[in-house]
Order: structure tokens, then C-alpha cells, then sequence
């Protein structure tokens, strides 16, 4: 592979992980803006060719000019756009669409800048490769090199595009053309994400030699003071990021415009690429969490085999049971844990033992499980208490119990845990519905739980008095639980339903792309 040299490689020194949370906080501003003032302020770039940051000198080259520092990133910033007739002439949404494009871009340049540093400075490290067995750096960085080498070439023919027409250049038939290659390198990469981190971990923990040469190795002025891990997410995090832009473009074209069909067909790829990347880190991690389960748990009723190709976690953890006292009529609280573990296909209630093991004494299908609120008054500590139903367990018997959680927000997402499948919500079914925006990024630790990056719009299903929500993500429905801490509300109406029709303008546009093949 011969790789060409793109024109805006070296138009900054501004890495792809400062780039991106400089933009990331712009969209965040904004949608504060739209949030607390005008309804027409939708977009992080200025709304008017008169609303400049910085005087440019014409003489500059445009090229050498372009600069993804957060005060000269605009499309508008370009001599021979700023000020043109053309310019003048196009309307408010159509300035906001090149700028989109735009951002498209520039963001490839500097996530290409990073990738460079990741390949050049790390992975191509003699110093560190004399401290890694050849299986270390397999897994460390995977195919890094690959996923550079398309990056490159996406970038240069993006600017070919550029250079053809300044004024109304698109992008996402360059993109919608790449995407077999995105999907050759990006998802070996993140599908070997699992093994990255165990290794890197493993390397940190365990090898003094890896620990002396990364420390000198990223304390050079090339990496910026950023960490060698920072770089081994950037595949992950560009995807995802690439998806979006392309969403941003998609709702700014004209409907029924041909632009308008490749940026559908560009995102649809993209979003089938994700989906499969995430299911394919779901299986591994499932696959180990059940393999690791199967050498913990012993079965003092009918056994089952545990592991299963499509059998994977979704919750687990400790309760409390309340037994009934038939003398008394009451219920009350037993000394003796009972353990949790939901899978997508059945649920195991287990007895824990020394050494993380349980025996588990009774199980049932996921499809006899129902999760309910507790009604009762119960009194003293027993506040966070749910019923649980196996209409019929191993046995065929219906057996209910009582378990009491140490928090509110626990109850609650063991109730939402064991409801049965929801369909696809419809956004626009519920206008009303609270919506926050994430401003901290959040990786999610258990599985029922919602990973979160910056400026994600969440709309909130329901809340806890201890700090946590259930919502669901309006760019690709995907629904878990999060700290509130990490969001804030949306408060204006306008801002909200500006938010679902949006999402709305793109489901839409998928049908059309689609159901008209």
C-alpha cells in the first residue's frame, strides 16, 4: 500500500483527542444556548459570514491556512470563501451544511495526526518492541497500522473533493465508498478490544521493562502529554464520532436530494458497522464471563449447561430475601444472601460460598420471570424491597420471593432488569419526556448500564432518589442506567422537540432509502 500525503496533515499541531473535546464542548454550548435563548442558534459554527473570530490574510494559502485549533476551524475562514459572491448568496442552512462537511474534514486530519503518533512513535517503537513478545504486540495494537493506512487514504480523496469545488464539495459519497475498507480494519480492531486491555494491564502491572519505556516514551513532546491508551481508543471513539457526523450532514440536506440518499446510505453503513463491532466485543466478553461463571457455580437442583454461543449476562449481584412467618403473618428479613445472575435466556438464584462460588438452588427462563414494585408497607429498613415471580421454575412450580436492595436505584434497575423485551421506542410517543445532555464522558461499568460522550442527548425513561437514571440515547436508541452527575437537563421545550425531530428527519430519510429499493 502506497500511502499519499494529505495537504492538511501539518496545518496543526493539535492532536485528535484535544481536537475532539474542543468540538465536543462546542456542541455542548450550544445546545445549552438553544437550551436557555434562541430558537435559530443550532449549530457551533457562526450563523453569519460576518461573524468572525480572526482577521486572515488573504495571502495565505487556504490550504496552509486551514487550522483545527478551536479558533480557525471554519469553512467560512477559507480567503476564497470569505466575502465571495457565492457565499453571500447561499442561505443560512445551506452555510450550515458545508460547515458540517467541513468539520468532516478536519476532524480526519487531526484524527490522521494522532494515528501517526500511535503508529510512528509507539507501535514502531524499537525500545518497545524489544520489551513485547510478538502475541503482546499483536494484541496491543491489533492492526493499528491498517487503520492508518485507511485513514490516509480517506483523507486525501475527501480534500480531492474539496480542491474540485470549494463551494459545494460533498463527502459522504467519498465516505459511503470507504466504508468496505472501515469495515476490513475497524472491525478486527475493536472487536480485539477485550485482549488490548487485559494486555496493556497486564503489561502495566507486570512488566517493569514496559512501564520504563512507556513513561519515556510519553513523556515526549510529540504525544502532547497524552497517554500511549489514549491513542489505542482513538479507533473506537472515531467510528462513532464518523457516524455522527454523518447524522449532523444527513439532517441538514435537502429531502429527496441525491445528497440526501448517500448521506443516508454513507450513515446506514457506519451504523451497521458499530452495531456489529459492539456485538462482537458483547460475545467475547459474554463468552468469558461465562466461561469464568461455569468454574464458580454448582447446581444442587437439575443442571443445565451454562455456556451457550448466545446466552450472555445482564445483571448479577447479592439480595437480601424476606421471608413470610406463617405464625406471624409477616414478612422478615433472613440472615442468608441470596445471588442473582439474569442472562438474556434464564435467570440463576444461587446461594454464595467462600471463594466467590455459588450453589445455585433453583432457575427458571427468562420468559417466567416477572420483576414487580413492592406494595406492601414493610417498616424499619426494609424501603427498597421488589417482588419477584417465577410463574414456573425448574420444578414447574410458581415460586415468588421478596428481596430487599441496598439502594433505590438497585431496586430499580433490577425491576427494569427483569421486564421482557421492549420493542423500539418511538421518540416522538413521548414529547414530554425529560431530556438531559451528557457534559462528562462515562464508561459504563455493569452491563445494564449506558456508556455516555459528550454532548450525547438522553431521554429519560425514569430517575432514582440516589443518583441515577434510566434513559435512552436518541442517536442510536440504545437504553441503560447512568449518574445523573454526568448529564444536565434540558429544560427548554423547543430545545427538546428540536432534538426528536431531528432524530425523526433521519429515521425518516432511512425509509425512504430503503423501502424505495
Amino acid at each position: 500500500f502506497k500511502r499519499r500525503h494529505s495537504k492538511l496533515i501539518n496545518s496543526s499541531r493539535l492532536l485528535y483527542q484535544e481536537y475532539s473535546d474542543v468540538v465536543l464542548n462546542k456542541a455542548i454550548q450550544n445546545q445549552k444556548r438553544v437550551d436557555s435563548f434562541s430558537e435559530d442558534i443550532e449549530s457551533s459554527f457562526p450563523s453569519s459570514p460576518r461573524l468572525r473570530r480572526k482577521v486572515l490574510s488573504p495571502q495565505d494559502s487556504y490550504l496552509q491556512r486551514l487550522s483545527v485549533s478551536s479558533n480557525a476551524s471554519l469553512w467560512q475562514d477559507i480567503p476564497m470563501i470569505r466575502g465571495s459572491r457565492m457565499l453571500l448568496n447561499m442561505s443560512h442552512d445551506e452555510q450550515k451544511l458545508q460547515e458540517a462537511k467541513f468539520e468532516l474534514i478536519m476532524s480526519e486530519a487531526s484524527y490522521l495526526r494522532s494515528l501517526n503518533v500511535a503508529v510512528d512513535h509507539f507501535q514502531r517503537s524499537p525500545e518497545l518492541q524489544a520489551v513485547l513478545t510478538n502475541q503482546e504486540r499483536q494484541w496491543l495494537f491489533s492492526r493499528l497500522h491498517d487503520v492508518r493506512d485507511v485513514s490516509a487514504s480517506f483523507l486525501f480523496d475527501l480534500e480531492e473533493k474539496f480542491e474540485e469545488d470549494m463551494f459545494t464539495f460533498h463527502v459522504c459519497d467519498v465516505a459511503l465508498k470507504h466504508a468496505p475498507e472501515f469495515r476490513r480494519v475497524y472491525l478486527p480492531y475493536v472487536t480485539n478490544q477485550t485482549y488490548q486491555e487485559q494486555t496493556f494491564q497486564r503489561l502495566l502491572n507486570g512488566n517493569a521493562g514496559f512501564q520504563q519505556v512507556l513513561e519515556r516514551l510519553e513523556s515526549d513532546p510529540v504525544c502532547q502529554r497524552l497517554s500511549l491508551k489514549s491513542f489505542l481508543i482513538l479507533p473506537f471513539q472515531r467510528i462513532t464520532r464518523l457516524k455522527l457526523l454523518l447524522q449532523n450532514i444527513l439532517k441538514r440536506t435537502r429531502p429527496g436530494s441525491e445528497e440526501e440518499v448517500q448521506a443516508t446510505q454513507a450513515y446506514d453503513a457506519l451504523e451497521k458497522l458499530i452495531k456489529d463491532c459492539n456485538e462482537n466485543v458483547q460475545r467475547m466478553k459474554s463468552t468469558e464471563e461465562l466461561i469464568y461463571l461455569s468454574q464458580k457455580i454448582e447446581f444442587e437442583c437439575k443442571i443445565f449447561p451454562l455456556i451457550s454461543q448466545s446466552r450472555r449476562l445482564v445483571k448479577c449481584g447479592e439480595l437480601t430475601a424476606l421471608d413470610f412467618n406463617t405464625l406471624s403473618q409477616k414478612w422478615k428479613v433472613t440472615t442468608r444472601p441470596i445471588y442473582l445472575h439474569l442472562f438474556n435466556d434464564c435467570l440463576l438464584l444461587s446461594r454464595p460460598k467462600e471463594g466467590g462460588r455459588f450453589v445455585v438452588f433453583d432457575h427458571a427462563a427468562f420468559s417466567d420471570v416477572r420483576g414487580e414494585k413492592c406494595e406492601m408497607k414493610l417498616h424499619g429498613t426494609n424501603k427498597n424491597v421488589f417482588r419477584l415471580f417465577l410463574l414456573q421454575n425448574y420444578q414447574g412450580k410458581r415460586v415468588e420471593f421478596l428481596f430487599r436492595t441496598e439502594t433505590q436505584s438497585e431496586k430499580l434497575r433490577w425491576i427494569s432488569a427483569l421486564a421482557p423485551p421492549r420493542g423500539e421506542l418511538d421518540l416522538l410517543e413521548c414529547p414530554d419526556a425529560p431530556q438531559v445532555q451528557c457534559i462528562r464522558t462515562y464508561k459504563a461499568r455493569e452491563n445494564d448500564e449506558l456508556a455516555l460522550e459528550k454532548a450525547d442527548i438522553i431521554m429519560v425513561m425514569q430517575s432514582s432518589t440516589d443518583g441515577w437514571m434510566e434513559g435512552v440515547k436518541l442517536s442510536d436508541r440504545e437504553r441503560g442506567w447512568f449518574p445523573s452527575e454526568h448529564v444536565e437537563l434540558i429544560s427548554s421545550k423547543h430545545a427538546r422537540q428540536k432534538n426528536l425531530k431531528e432524530e425523526e428527519r433521519v429515521k425518516n430519510a432511512k425509509q425512504q432509502v430503503f423501502c424505495n429499493k
